[in-house]
Order: structure tokens, then C-alpha cells, then sequence
């Protein structure tokens, strides 16, 4: 649904987005990036807000660029807000139904729809004025879906929103991503995107640095260097063997030798022999936690080894 080739673009001197090539089919995706690492650049490339400097985008088969007739299929939260605040919720939704070409009665009942479907349902004739930071999101995301678009791509949704709009709008994204169509959810706060979808981007300085579930970014990061904690009755036997297999580079016993804590750059062996190990001591685990399990702590590996500390 989106195909982008070796795309660049340059804002004079500065790189917004550096030779990006990617290719992603219906389904849910996570961009994630730190704040001023190109995700907006992308998602106005994909919107046709912008043109590549170099390379090519390609949305639905499309060239996104002024394509009124492929606006109609994609539908965005932005990341700004540019609402009107002397109009209400529904007319404002209803005013960029017409705009996508709906006629005006049509246009009106989409507009509640979604806006009943986003709770605003009791809000949705006061002016836009009045709504709290949350209502304003939610508004945001009515407009986005009200139309059924196939590709929708959301920058930074889940600004504002309390606990329950957070709760709601990661149930409605994952009912979404399962209809067959692309969700693209763009935010800098990981477990938000891990609440809806295991397949992610990574973007920094411009760049992809890696793509795919969680799970098999961990593989390419399985020979870095990450720290394991092992709660076992016989942590010292359990260190002993450790040394004589040669897989860890240091090791130390927390809360009075009942917590082997070790340093190795082949944790994927150690997971695997693991069993076996404590198996032939006899030793009883009772909990084994790594630092590196989180995708944020991925994230963080993944950077440092773009930018060779790692």
C-alpha cells in the first residue's frame, strides 16, 4: 500500500528524511522516533504535503502529490492542532467530510458517527472552543476515520488523552488494523505503539535503522552485550558453570548471593543452554529478568550501534 524508493528530502542544507527505501502492506505499523528524527518529513511525504527531493513515493499506487482522488482514501490526525474554535465538533468534521466530496446530509451523518464513535457524542455541538485538550484529540481522530479511509496515519494520537480516551483509542486501533486496511501510528512514547501493533519502524536522523517485530530485532541484537538477572537457591554453582562455558564477561550476587547478576555478549546462548545447565546442577530458577527485554531498551541498543558505541 505504501512504496517508497531511495527517497531524500532536503530542507536546504538540512536533511528532513535521508534515502529511505521501505515497502509495507495492510497492517499496523509503528513509527517510532525521537522528537526531530524525520517522522513528520515522512508523513508529509506520504500525504503529499511534500515531494521527495530524490526518489519516489508511492501511496495506493499513486503518486500522493495533489491526487484529490487518493486524499479520499488516506485520513490523518496530524500531530498541530488547526482546528476552527467558534464552530462545533460536528460541523467542523462535517465541513472535511464535504471536502473529500460527500454531500452535506451524508457528510453530516458520517460526522456523527464518528464523533459517537470517539465518545464526543455529547459534545459533539458545543464549539470547539470549550473542549479540553482530550476532546480536541478526540475530534482530531473523528475526522481521520469518519470517511473510512484505507490508510490511515496518525502522528502523535494519543496526546492528550486520559487513561480511558488511551484505553479506547488502543482498542479501536487494533480493531482497525485487523479490517484489512494500514494503520501508520507515528509517536516518540513507545508503549503506546506496543499497545497496538509488535511491527514497527525505527526512524533516526532521517534514516530507517530498522524495521520488524520486536521479536526479530532482538535476533539482530542478540550478540550485543545485555545484563541478566538470575534468582536461583544455588547462585554460586549456577556462576561457577557460567565461567566454565566461557559466556560471560562478569558477574556479580545481589541480595546476599540469592541473584546472580551476569554481563554476556551471547545472551541467545545462555537462553538456550540455559535449561539444560540448571538441569544437570540441580538447581531451582525462581525468576530470570533481563534489562534488554523492552522495546525501549531496543531502541536505545539500536542507536547506540548506529552510532558506533556498541
Amino acid at each position: 500500500m505504501i512504496s517508497i524508493k531511495n527517497a531524500t528530502k532536503l530542507y536546504g542544507l538540512v536533511i528532513g528524511v535521508n534515502d529511505v527505501t521501505m515497502s509495507l502492506a495492510p497492517g499496523a505499523y509503528g513509527l517510532l522516533g525521537p522528537n526531530g528524527s524525520g517522522k513528520s518529513t515522512l508523513i508529509n511525504l506520504i500525504t503529499g504535503q511534500l515531494r521527495p527531493t530524490l526518489g519516489t513515493v508511492r501511496v495506493l499506487d499513486q503518486d500522493p502529490k495533489n491526487n484529490t482522488e487518493l486524499y479520499r482514501r488516506i485520513g490523518v490526525c496530524p500531530a498541530s492542532e488547526t482546528m476552527y474554535t467558534n464552530v462545533s465538533g460536528r460541523d467542523w468534521v462535517r465541513y472535511l467530510m464535504e471536502l473529500h466530496g460527500f454531500g452535506r446530509a451524508e457528510a453530516r451523518r458520517k460526522a456523527e458517527e464518528a464523533l459517537d464513535r470517539m465518545g464526543m457524542g455529547d459534545a459533539m455541538h458545543r464549539h470547539i472552543g470549550g473542549y479540553s485538550r482530550g476532546m480536541r484529540q478526540r475530534t482530531k481522530l473523528a475526522q481521520a476515520i469518519a470517511h473510512d479511509p484505507d490508510l490511515l496515519i496518525l502522528d502523535e494520537p494519543f496526546n492528550g488523552l486520559d487513561p480511558i480516551g488511551r484505553h479506547d483509542m488502543t482498542e479501536m486501533l487494533r480493531n482497525w488494523a485487523g479490517e484489512d486496511k494500514l494503520l501508520l501510528l507515528a509517536s516518540h512514547i513507545l508503549h503506546e505503539v506496543e499497545a497496538v501493533t509488535q511491527s514497527f519502524l525505527l526512524i533516526c536522523g532521517g534514516r530507517v535503522l530498522a524495521s520488524g517485530s520486536a521479536e526479530e530485532v532482538h535476533s539482530l541484537l542478540a550478540d550485543v552485550p545485555n545484563e541478566i538477572r538470575i534468582r536461583c537457591d544455588k547462585a554460586h554453582k549456577l556462576a561457577k558453570r557460567l565461567l566454565e562455558e566461557e559466556v560471560v564477561e562478569a558477574m556479580r550476587f545481589d541480595e546476599d548471593g540469592q541473584v546472580l547478576v551476569l554481563s554476556t555478549s551471547y545472551p541467545l546462548k545462555v537462553y538456550e543452554k540455559l535449561p539444560q545447565w540448571i538441569a544437570a546442577e540441580g538447581i531451582k530458577v525462581h525468576e530470570i529478568k533481563s534489562s534488554d527485554e523492552s522495546l525501549e531498551t531496543l531502541f536505545n541498543s539500536i542507536l547506540r550501534i548506529h552510532r558506533g558505541e556498541m
